[in-house]
């Protein structure tokens, strides 16, 4: 049964375009196209609309389960601010998360990013004075790849005309970064290896450690974090709750509960969508948020796999890295508990990052290659308004999905004893580490519970649980389907796919899938607005 986001929707025949997935991506698109007049239809499988970026309530707490922090909102001229205030009117708030954003901890040993170009550049010579050189360049090419980014980017957009002529020229300057790896950029500035450990602690954030992952990934993090890091003010759930009445302005609407089961395709061209109860609904335009391998393998009729070669096309890339997650609920207030803001990635002392992840793929009770501990509660500064005397916390790591896939048939919530014994190993596995390094926590957890690949599976739809799309390997950046059009007409693609990783990404891939199908240079339009 279909519901509403908002309650007792009337539905029409016809819309002028219809979002499958309601992740970051989907909610821009369907923002954007209601300011330029369009009815559209938002189709979220899940219960709560949001993707990665909803939250879930258990016990008396909220949790979010993707957004940690945010870069540049902070900013007030910056284009990620510009986007959020123009899909939410506005509306959408952020609280900054202080000087220091993140701490990476190796071993015994930690080390503070700090906001503002200049004092990171500062901290980090403070601590490897030997290397000032080394650090200067770093943040110089971090720079330089963004950059090139623009017109790499641009290009998945422009008309084909424009990118059949200059195409070649709008890539060549950000491949020659994104076909370097991390460890290749780092290890040509520097030979300390504390130092490449310290500048690759946020690999976390897209997926990949330093020897796979393309710097123009790594770089496009660094770069996002420079100027701070930022929460929304009342939970990601005021991402939806912002935007949703911008949709529902021009007579839109988001729908949970709402799975659809094919794209209708009829001469080459998408005319509508079948959902999984028989209900056919049609549209000018369909937009695909549920990722690539998703709406290619699920949602298209079999035969437009074959004419089109799609199948061919999805070899050439693979998917992300899985993660669990250890949801923990504390009484207290963050004040109480003494909980800070910034968020924490701790990872063993000895060997490189590629070797600790080498290392636990062999062997999943070797230590793991990074835990990351973020402290929500304490980020919200509306926090205490709706839960007062209540804290909460996220413990992440990385999960191969074969790991889980034995179970990858049971319901969720009902999968059994020997799962739930599984996930009470990892848990305490987690649990050690966080009171290690937050020792006043002890004896204040009221509650916690585990996600793992097959939550993510459950709840976003990706075949192997993976959190960040597609892998960020220098290859990926290759391959020219990863792009809004497709070869069915009036079929376009959003989310992270078919830009980067994360969800500032995904909202500039709302920008680029609705420029593309209204043929406007809609980040112009929307930059120029105050």
């Amino acid at each position: 049964m279909i519901q509403s986001y908002k309650q007792n929707p009337t539905l029409e025949e016809k819309y002028d375009t219809i979002i499958i997935g309601s992740g970051m991506g989907s909610l821009t698109c369907g923002a954007i196209l209601a300011k330029e007049g369009q009815k559209v239809l938002v189709l979220e499988q899940h219960y709560t609309a949001g993707g990665f970026t909803h939250v879930f309530k258990r016990k008396g707490y909220e949790w979010d389960v993707g957004i940690h922090y945010i870069g540049e909102v902070g900013r007030p001229k910056s284009a990620v601010k510009k986007l959020f205030d123009y899909i939410t009117n506005a509306e959408l708030k952020w609280a900054d998360m202080g000087d220091v954003y993140d701490r990476i901890i190796i071993g015994d040993k930690s080390y503070d990013f700090v906001k503002g170009t200049a004092n990171f550049k500062a901290k980090l010579i403070s601590y490897f004075p030997e290397e000032e050189n080394a650090i200067t360049e770093y943040i110089k090419l971090a720079f330089e790849a963004n950059k090139a980014s623009r017109k790499f980017f641009m290009e998945k957009a422009a008309p084909k005309w424009i990118s059949n002529l200059f195409g070649g020229f709008m890539r060549k300057s950000y491949l020659k970064y994104a076909n370097q790896t991390t460890h290749q950029v780092l290890s040509s500035l520097t030979t300390n290896q504390e130092l490449i450990k310290v500048l690759s602690g946020q690999y976390g954030d897209y997926g990949l450690p330093p020897k796979q992952s393309s710097f123009v990934m790594h770089a496009s993090v660094v770069r996002h974090y420079l100027s701070g890091g930022n929460f929304p003010v009342g939970g990601s759930s005021r991402i939806v709750a912002t935007i949703d009445p911008v949709i529902e302005s021009a007579g839109g609407i988001i729908l949970v509960k709402a799975e659809v089961d094919e794209i209708i395709i009829k001469n080459n061209t998408a005319i509508g969508v079948k959902m999984t109860d028989g209900k056919v609904i049609n549209a000018n335009n369909i937009i695909s948020g549920a990722g690539i391998i998703t709406t290619y393998n699920k949602l298209l009729p079999k035969q437009e796999l074959l004419k089109h070669n799609l199948k061919n096309k999805l070899q050439k890339v693979t998917p992300s890295v899985a993660h669990i997650c250890l949801y923990i609920g504390l009484n207290g207030t963050p004040e109480e508990l003494n909980l800070s803001k910034t968020n924490l990635w701790i990872y063993p002392d000895d060997g490189d990052h590629d070797l600790c992840v080498e290392r636990y793929l062999n062997d999943n009770d070797a230590p793991f290659p990074l835990v990351y501990i973020s402290f929500p509660a304490a980020k919200d500064p509306d926090w205490n308004n709706r839960y007062p005397g209540k804290s909460t916390i996220d413990v992440l790591t990385l999960m191969p999905y074969e790991l889980v896939e034995k179970w990858e048939n049971s319901k969720w919530m009902k999968r059994g004893n020997e799962y739930d014994i599984f996930k009470e190993k990892l848990s305490q596995r987690l649990l050690k580490i966080l009171f290690e390094h937050e020792p006043q926590l002890v004896d204040k957890i009221d509650h916690y519970e585990l996600s793992t690949p097959l939550t993510t599976k459950h709840f976003v739809n990706y075949d192997k649980g993976e959190i960040y799309g597609l892998d960020h390997t220098p290859k990926r950046y290759h391959q020219r389907f990863l792009q809004p059009r497709t070869p069915i007409k009036n079929l376009y693609l959003t989310g992270q796919d078919i830009v980067t990783a994360g969800v500032a990404a995904a909202l500039f891939s709302g920008v680029l899938t609705t420029s593309a199908m209204i043929g406007k240079n809609l980040i112009k339009k929307i930059m120029a607005k105050n």
